[in-house]
């Protein structure tokens, strides 16, 4: 039993007989019939214990325990009261856990959140809780449960300029929902999220409003009809906003939304749910019921089903009464911290400075999440989702005047200590961020002092950009002005704030192109929105042809070699009876020894045959991959170069046994440097992908620097060491809650079930995989690293090989070897000694080489300097614009050089050559005495290269460039000349 409080009531000076809800916002008081909520709700009670959890329709308690209210939902006036004593605090976590209890309590399977980064080609990140369950949605896969409840982390940027500015929209947040895989439909749904809402979270029924589509009549009478709630309050939309469509084709169904209304007192006419000041819609119902045809049309779905999504965020926001979600007490925290290192107040801030703390608070969750789940800043794809955002947290906390960490130290940085704070929210989202906190913030630390940098570099650029704007409308009359094009590379490419940008620019007196700007924005906000905001699901070719073939049996762990029957033939993506040679197919099996590529280990090759009586091949296909599709179905690819064949006949099914090994060998030495790996630079580093091929295996794992060759040649010893010592391996499947709980190691971007497959190297290796592996480390023969490579920010790459593969590897360079041995004429050992002296004949004869073309290219200019112009009235200034042929780069320079010295100050020489094909060389080179006149050699070059197909640039007195239209060598030097004459005339 639990002990009761009996709280006043707010509105009369009477203390309650009964216990308030900690999600219900008006108590109950004493009436004759019961007890009387102010809304009018009469429920009698018998004991003050109750029960936790609601019959379908009527709250029903067995025993002494009794709570009744009518069979029919109350009048939508009416609140209902909290059906279970509970934490009386409406946390983001307890409201998270209500939800899944409650979920869980009528039949859904409670199941984690997916990954961020998805197993989906069709979008960059996890954006909608229903992605994990795509494959099922399309029956490509059989469910596993028939109905399910997730928590789910999503990412979603298309938005993102919206972040802090409105009380709704987040990079990352948490979608709560339910799922039905033909379980239950519209009537459970709908039941359940009302009773939900009002009964478990106790919102008022009567700020409740219901979307619906427009002809969907059913939910229109499931809301009104059977829970009550008045015609006024249910809206009918339009397609756009009520109809749910995965793309031109493929599932889709109406949908039907909750909505908050933070302002009742306004009435039920002319409203717009659209309205953000008034309401906020919190859940979406999605009746994924039909199937959209290549012409348009809809055809009821086989299999009925429910995709739902409710925002935490939003709840959190409406149940703690929040004026928007960013001060939850699921971001809040990361605000106040950001606040403190800012030294500002965010009761008392500005709507500027607190709107700069929300952004700050919002993408801080997504960079660490992101980050956890092993995406890692760079240039490209995911990696740039995370350096735009982090980029953007750098450049707000630097406007709010954060310098360093914010704590002392100026050469510091300030993320990681906001990570801490969002890492300690985390316990009850994701229990992996807290195992991989120090990466996180070495990750972070690293990308901010980076930045830092390229700030730095933004503001010298931005100089550079204002002084040329100055210069273009000297002497035109006209404003100057920095096009938006130039201030959108700022924003976008060196993270410059256009906030900055503006207050500088006003300062000389330089206006901003801010519709340009704006346009430039757009384009990239559609190419996000485009990218990133559509989960695509279709219906294609073989989804038929799947719905009738079972899950393939895979037998070679233990077999190359088996009888299989052909349940189905593909031909460019359409089923067919039977295949002839010549042509390319796809077959899938009842059972196949092949291994289908995944965790990273390419697919077996092999071949399929059907033998005539005298034992000689009637048909016969070449296997060269294998892979899974629509769940677990094999599909192996090749070509039939012998006989036909037809669905429905058995064949002999055999894996090629030394590229099955080659595989194995190269699967198990991947396990072995993962491991080696951690001991030598530290268990902090993890996999951020591999594959397992033939020939060789690649690796990569996260970790900020270069490895040093000492630490390469340990890695390699400890793994030869390990091979060595003829460990036998041990396979087992176990519960993932076991395997996880025994240390066994995920592989990166792996799904996995409840029971798992466990390989372990004891002593040395224990990982989660599905893959091939030898039976003994000695198998392996030897381990070789052949590169070590960094191929994104924080992330390195290593190939090696092993087995075969190694001795292969071992005896080419060995012949190598012996070949420049016979060329060097010298031992293997005195290689190194006899390269290092050539390289250094060779340097010394290159330096010979152009000292002399050099003094060459001297003398030829000295019969130039007598062609050298005099330009200007007041002051004779000499100008020299020659072509010097063949001259190479070099040998240009010092030729300008010395025409300028030679001429006197004041002096202009530009030279151009083409040594070689395709090739021209540029110099512009200026006396002091013409650069006191305001002309520089910068500003000359850059047409003059522009117009040869090039670029270049330098200092205000000499500038090079090259190019690569020779052809328009002298008329651009024309052009030159002409310039700069009209220039020191003036």
């Amino acid at each position: 039993m639990t002990s009761l409080n009996f709280p006043y009531c707010s509105c009369r000076d009477s203390p309650l007989l009964f216990p308030t809800s900690p999600f219900q916002s008006k108590p109950f008081l004493p009436s004759s019939k019961g007890y009387r909520c102010s809304s009018g709700l009469i429920v009698r009670i018998q004991t003050l214990i109750y029960a936790n959890s609601l019959s379908h329709g009527r709250a029903s308690i067995k025993g002494p325990r009794e709570v009744q209210f009518a069979a029919k939902a109350q009048p939508a006036t009416e609140e209902l009261v909290e059906d279970k004593l509970g934490d009386p605090q409406t946390s983001g976590d307890a409201i998270r856990q209500h939800f899944l209890d409650f979920y869980a309590a009528r039949g859904h399977k409670v199941l984690p959140s997916s990954s961020l980064v998805p197993d989906d080609p069709t979008v960059l990140l996890t954006i909608a809780g229903m992605l994990q369950f795509k494959p099922i949605f399309l029956g490509k896969v059989p469910r596993e449960v028939p109905s399910a409840a997730t928590s789910q982390k999503c990412i979603r940027t298309n938005d993102i300029e919206n972040v802090g500015r409105t009380s709704r929209h987040q990079t990352f947040f948490e979608m709560l929902g339910n799922f039905s895989f033909g379980d239950y439909f519209k009537k459970e749904a709908i039941k359940w999220a009302w009773e939900l809402s009002t009964s478990e979270y106790g919102l008022p029924a009567d700020r409740l409003w219901i979307s619906v589509y427009q002809d969907d009549d059913e939910t229109f009478a499931l809301w009104h009809d059977e829970l009550g709630v008045p015609k006024e309050r249910i809206k009918r939309l339009g397609e756009d906003d009520n109809f749910w469509t995965s793309g031109v084709t493929g599932p889709c169904g109406p949908c039907s939304e909750l909505y908050y209304d933070f302002h009742p007192e306004r009435g039920t006419s002319n409203v717009d749910l659209g309205d953000d000041t008034r309401f906020i819609e919190f859940y979406n119902l999605v009746f994924m019921q039909y199937n959209k045809k290549d012409d348009g049309s809809l055809e009821p779905l086989k299999q009925k089903n429910i995709d739902t999504g409710l925002g935490l965020e939003r709840v959190a926001r409406i149940l703690q009464k929040v004026p928007n979600n960013y001060e939850t007490d699921l971001i809040f925290p990361i605000i106040e911290k950001a606040a403190e290192l800012a030294n500002v107040s965010y009761a008392l801030a500005d709507d500027s400075t607190k709107t700069k703390l929300k952004i700050i608070g919002d993408h801080m969750r997504a960079v660490v999440y992101l980050i956890t789940d092993g995406v890692n800043p760079s240039n490209i794809g995911r990696g740039y989702v995370v350096r735009r955002l982090i980029r953007r947290v750098v450049r707000t906390g630097r406007l709010l005047g954060v310098k360093g960490d914010g704590m002392g130290d100026r050469q510091g940085a300030f993320l990681p200590i906001l990570a801490k704070k969002v890492i300690e929210l985390s316990t009850n989202i994701d229990a992996d961020v807290k195992t991989r906190s120090s990466r996180i913030f070495e990750e972070l630390r690293r990308e901010e002092l980076r930045f830092v940098l390229t700030l730095e570099r933004g503001e010298k650029l931005l100089e550079q950009m204002l002084a040329d704007a100055l210069l273009n409308t000297r002497g035109t009359g006209t404003a100057p002005c920095l096009s938006g094009k130039d201030a959108f590379i700022l924003y976008d490419t060196y993270g410059f704030p256009v906030e900055i940008t503006k207050e500088v620019a006003d300062e000389r007196g330089i206006s901003i192109d801010m519709n340009s700007f704006d346009i430039e924005m757009e384009k990239q906000r559609q190419l996000s929105q485009a990218a990133h905001d559509t989960v695509k699901l279709a219906v294609e070719n073989g989804a038929n042809l799947a719905e009738d073939i079972p899950d393939t049996e895979f037998l070679g762990y233990n077999t190359l070699h088996s009888k299989a029957l052909v349940e189905g033939l593909l031909v460019n993506g359409s089923p067919v009876a039977q295949v002839s040679k010549g042509s390319d197919v796809e077959i899938l099996l009842n059972r196949t020894p092949f291994y289908a590529e995944s965790g990273g280990q390419i697919g077996d090759n092999g071949f399929l045959y059907l033998k005539e009586a005298e034992n000689e091949p009637k048909a016969l296909v070449e296997i060269k991959d294998v892979q899974k599709s629509m769940g677990n179905i094999f599909v192996h690819k090749g070509t039939v170069t012998e006989g036909t064949i037809e669905v429905g006949r058995e064949v002999e099914a055999a894996v090629d046994p030394n590229l099955r090994q080659r595989a194995k060998v190269h699967h198990t030495a991947t396990h072995l440097l993962q491991s080696a790996l951690k001991r030598v630079i530290g268990q902090e580093t993890s996999q951020a992908g591999s594959m397992v091929a033939f020939d060789r295996l690649r690796f990569d794992f996260n970790f900020h620097r270069p490895l040093q060759d000492k630490e390469l040649v340990e890695i390699e010893g400890l793994i030869n060491q390990w091979i060595g010592d003829g460990t036998i391996l041990e396979t087992k499947v176990m519960s993932l809650t076991d395997a996880k709980g025994a240390g066994a190691i995920a592989m990166f971007g792996e799904k996995y079930g409840e029971q798992v497959r466990v390989v372990e190297v004891p002593g040395v290796s224990m990982e989660l995989c599905g893959g091939t592996h030898v039976s003994n480390t000695a198998e392996i023969r030897g381990f070789k690293i052949i590169s070590e490579q960094g191929i994104a920010s924080g992330i390195r790459r290593i190939e090696a090989v092993a087995g075969d593969a190694f001795i292969e590897y071992v005896l080419t360079r060995d012949n190598c070897m012996k070949q420049l041995c016979s060329t060097l004429k010298v031992k293997a050992e005195e290689v190194t000694g006899r390269v290092d002296a050539l390289l250094e004949e060779l340097r010394l004869t290159r330096n010979e080489v152009s000292a002399a073309r050099a003094k060459a290219a001297i003398y030829k200019a000295s019969t130039l300097s007598s062609r050298a112009s005099t330009i200007g009235t007041s002051r004779s200034i000499r100008l020299l614009v020659e072509s010097m042929d063949d001259v190479d780069a070099d040998s240009l320079k010092s030729a300008a050089e010395y025409l300028v010295d030679s001429l006197k100050d004041p002096a202009a020489v530009v030279l151009g050559s083409c040594p070689g094909e395709g090739k021209v060389s540029l110099v512009v080179a200026l006396t002091p005495g013409v650069v006191d006149l305001g002309i520089k050699a910068g500003e000359i070059i850059k047409p003059l290269a522009k117009s040869c197909g090039g670029g270049g640039g330098g200092r205000p007195n000499f500038a090079q460039a090259g190019g690569r239209k020779p052809e328009n060598l002298l008329s651009a030097l024309e052009e030159a000349r002409e310039q700069l004459k009209n220039l020191l005339e003036k």
